[in-house]
């Protein structure tokens, strides 16, 4: 049985937007965000459907294969 992923309901993005806005104390979000993780970046994430964030992977996969083709070419 595979399992079907859906869109995070606005109840549970405004949650998660909170959390990573304003990570508790002590939190392992906090501790990323000490670190210098991009929580925004997590946030614009988690707005995505879905099928549009594999699709961003995908597209990201591509590229990064592209570019370690071309550089290949150029070692030669």
């Amino acid at each position: 049985m595979s399992k079907r992923w859906h869109p995070l309901t606005a109840e549970q993005l405004a949650r998660a937007e909170e959390r990573l806005r304003h990570p508790q104390p002590g939190s392992r979000i906090e501790a990323a965000q000490k670190f210098g993780v991009d929580l925004s970046l997590l946030i614009s994430q988690l707005r995505l459907t879905p099928a549009e964030r594999v699709r961003r992977a995908l597209d990201a996969s591509a590229t990064a294969e592209m570019v370690r083709g071309a550089a290949r070419r150029v070692a030669k």
